[in-house]
């Protein structure tokens, strides 16, 4: 493998999308010095699926890889039980092992949307921290003070508050840290969040004598609330969504957000993102962008077609969500049967909230006790689109 030295692009690697780097300058002299660089990202299977906000990093490793740097790829299947504290208020919850390789199950195929597997090395951190003993993890706890510790912004704010920390939740940096040394790092990439675990892993490659890596944080990005993207929160945007679905959120982000959007989920330089006096263009271009890079041209355009009929037109969209029915069931009792509301309460604060349309009439509906019917297109929420198709025989349930 040979590495490609192109000073634009080693510019971009280290400007676009970036919060800070350590140390930089000796970072842009070893991508000019013609060494293939060993580039580490690790990730955490806490959920099934990659978001856009965990994709940014991979972005920046892909763009390591096309200079001809290797990328090392480590799934976190050990760390994922400890659970990363980085930016949590509160206590993590450990994960069953169990539910680590469920959430693994896809992992690999996500990965690939982004990186090129065939020339990268993937990793499962459990190789070598299960192998740890207790006497290596009380010398590399030397490495680190109770003080250092406690001074973490998001730890400090717990103590503050005099919220529970667990002893597991400091020994998290210990073992992201220890990954570098497995691996043996030049490069780490990470949200700015992961600043202090990333420096962990200077700290315990220097105990062993190594180089120490250098350090790469890219931006963090805003959910569809507003807040931090996190699979915690349940406001993400995922890179396998439906491209209906991820067109939909995509246009739901608050208005401030689009321009960061563009610089870290697509490769529409800032010069070139589109203006406009009306927010909701650039943000169909946005979208169409996002859906493009996961699902191709095709599939974009679709979504685009299916967002403008049935949202600025108000159509009825054609891909509905289809179920059947017995006579005389409330709409009530088969959103709950079908999962589509979690229970009555969801339902009533859906009425209540105006949030429940019956498309053929366009209006609201307000009846908690409304009976459904063969033929009835419903939009409940922002995206869900539901279609009464024909009535079951309930001796048969045909």
């Amino acid at each position: 493998m040979k590495v490609v030295i192109d000073e634009k692009k080693i510019d971009e690697i280290l400007d676009i999308g970036i919060e800070d780097i350590f140390i930089k300058e000796n970072l842009k002299k070893k991508l000019l010095s013609g060494k293939i660089l060993r580039v580490k990202f690790g990730i955490d299977p806490t959920g099934p699926k990659i978001h856009l906000g965990r994709a940014i990093p991979l972005r920046k490793l892909r763009q390591f890889q096309d200079l001809g740097h290797k990328v090392i790829l480590i799934v976190g299947d050990f760390t994922a039980t400890i659970g990363d504290p980085s930016d949590k208020l509160e206590k993590r919850p450990m994960l069953t092992e169990k539910e680590i390789k469920q959430n693994m199950k896809y992992y690999t195929k996500q990965l690939g949307m982004i990186i090129d597997l065939k020339k990268a090395e993937i990793k499962y951190n459990s190789k070598w921290l299960k192998k740890l003993n207790f006497k290596e993890i009380a010398e590399l706890s030397e490495s680190f003070s109770l003080q250092q510790m406690s001074a973490r912004r998001n730890f400090k704010d717990r103590i503050e508050k005099n919220e529970e920390i667990s002893l597991r939740e400091f020994l998290y940096p210990l073992m992201q840290g220890y990954d570098s040394v497995a691996t043996k790092s030049d490069v780490e990439i990470g949200g700015f969040d992961q600043l202090f675990n990333l420096k962990a892993g200077r700290i315990i490659q220097k105990h062993y004598n190594m180089p120490e890596q250098d350090i790469l944080t890219v931006k963090m990005l805003e959910g569809v609330d507003g807040r931090k993207m996190s699979t915690s929160w349940d406001n993400i945007i995922t890179i396998v969504d439906e491209p209906k679905d991820m067109f939909g959120k995509i246009m739901s982000i608050k208005d401030e957000l689009i321009s960061k959007y563009f610089l870290l989920c697509t490769d529409i330089k800032e010069t070139e993102i589109p203006k406009s006096e009306n927010p909701r263009d650039v943000k169909m271009k946005l979208a169409y962008e996002i859906v493009k890079i996961y699902h191709g041209e095709k599939e974009a355009k679709k979504a685009e077609e299916n967002f403008v009929k049935t949202f600025q037109k108000k159509e009825i969209p054609e891909e509905m969500i289809e179920i059947k029915i017995n006579k005389n069931e409330t709409l009530v009792d088969v959103l709950i049967k079908e999962k589509i509301v979690s229970s009555k309460g969801d339902f009533r604060r859906l009425i209540e909230e105006g949030a429940i349309t019956d498309l053929d009439i366009n209006e609201k509906l307000n009846n908690i006790n409304i009976i459904t019917k063969p033929g009835m297109h419903l939009k409940i929420g922002k995206r869900r689109f539901v279609k009464i198709i024909s009535l079951k025989n309930k001796k048969n349930g045909s």
